[in-house]
């Protein structure tokens, strides 16, 4: 029997209702639908505006659609892992409220903050525990509520971001799954983006609500080279320790940050884009929720075998890559 492998045995994505389209953006802030798209690639998101909803929630609806589609019970589930850096509240941690919600009664669970990289943190995480025998079921949400810290009078960082994500079930098979990932983070990127307050450095007052620190902070030119190197190095020595060239990939899946920073990464990798999976027109940028969103709309395009790739960037800096076989 060979070694056990981590495989993605099913997935499903949430987005919250309301649509923020370009259009009405142009009515809240100094911009207009024709900066938008030729910039990011955006042409609406959805926001979370659900009375009462949090993270925790999205959360919910991912997992329970999840549940149903793979016929897995609730307390089947060992391990539920969040991906997210707008949980409900700083702590506890939103992956156990989740499983509070959905009846994981059997399970432990954590938060991974990675930013927009926190999905291949929490995925690799999540498969150590598969592959070493000691847990048949996991979950790995990534989500974010990226409208909960949107400064709506910064034209250069709402007009990017979204609510949403999804999750995928984790379960051992000895044919396909997860093969390799590389993972990578350099803490000097903390200086481009960020959001400054909330946290031990600059805890919440008055002065930093005042200040408008509780939002998010890009600096965007350096975030884009460094998110442009970073995924496309992490792309290509993922393939060369795999002895893999870019013809036998069936699918490569970027984040979904900028449409720019995405055909960037494929021209540099010489990736077809007909075979680059790409939804940030519909979505915006879902931070930690990119990668599985991109999965749950392709799932129809997927086959048992098909060599995938994964790649993100995020603040911190995070970056990082992942090779995995589909399972079905």
């Amino acid at each position: 029997m060979g070694k056990i492998k981590a495989a993605i045995t099913g997935v499903h994505g949430y987005v919250p209702d309301y649509i923020l389209t370009n259009k009405e953006l142009e009515t809240i802030v100094d911009t207009s639908d024709e900066w938008i798209r030729t910039r990011t690639g955006i042409e609406q998101r959805h926001i979370l505006k659900q009375e009462g909803w949090a993270a925790s929630d999205m959360g919910r609806e991912m997992v329970n659609g999840l549940l149903e589609k793979t016929g897995a019970k609730p307390e089947e589930i060992d391990l539920l892992i969040c991906a997210t850096i707008t949980g409900d509240m700083v702590f506890p941690d939103t992956a156990n409220t989740i499983a509070d919600k959905v009846g994981a009664i059997n399970s432990f669970g954590f938060d991974i903050n990675a930013a927009c990289s926190g999905f291949l943190y929490a995925l690799s995480t999540g498969a150590k525990f598969v592959e070493s025998g000691s847990h048949k079921k996991v979950v790995i949400v990534g989500l974010d509520v990226m409208s909960s810290i949107l400064d709506y009078s910064d034209r250069t960082t709402c007009v990017i971001f979204g609510d949403g994500g999804g999750a995928v079930l984790l379960e051992a098979n000895d044919t396909y799954g997860i093969e390799d990932a590389i993972l990578k983070s350099d803490g000097n990127g903390r200086n481009f983006l960020n959001m400054p307050a909330g946290g031990s450095k600059l805890p919440p007052s008055a002065e930093t609500v005042k200040n408008k620190q509780h939002y998010v902070f890009q600096d965007g030119r350096p975030v884009f080279k460094a998110a442009v190197k970073g995924m496309s190095s992490a792309v290509t020595d993922l393939l060369n320790r795999n002895n893999l060239s870019k013809d036998q990939i069936d699918w490569l899946v970027p984040h979904q940050a900028n449409i720019r920073i995405i055909n960037t990464v494929a021209s540099q990798l010489d990736f077809p884009l007909e075979r680059v999976m790409i939804n940030i027109q519909k979505y915006g940028n879902t931070t930690a929720g990119t990668l599985p969103l991109c999965l749950w709309d392709y799932e129809s395009q997927l086959k048992a075998g098909d060599k995938i790739v994964l790649t993100a960037f995020g603040g911190g800096f995070t970056w990082g890559a992942t090779y995995l076989t589909w399972a079905y």
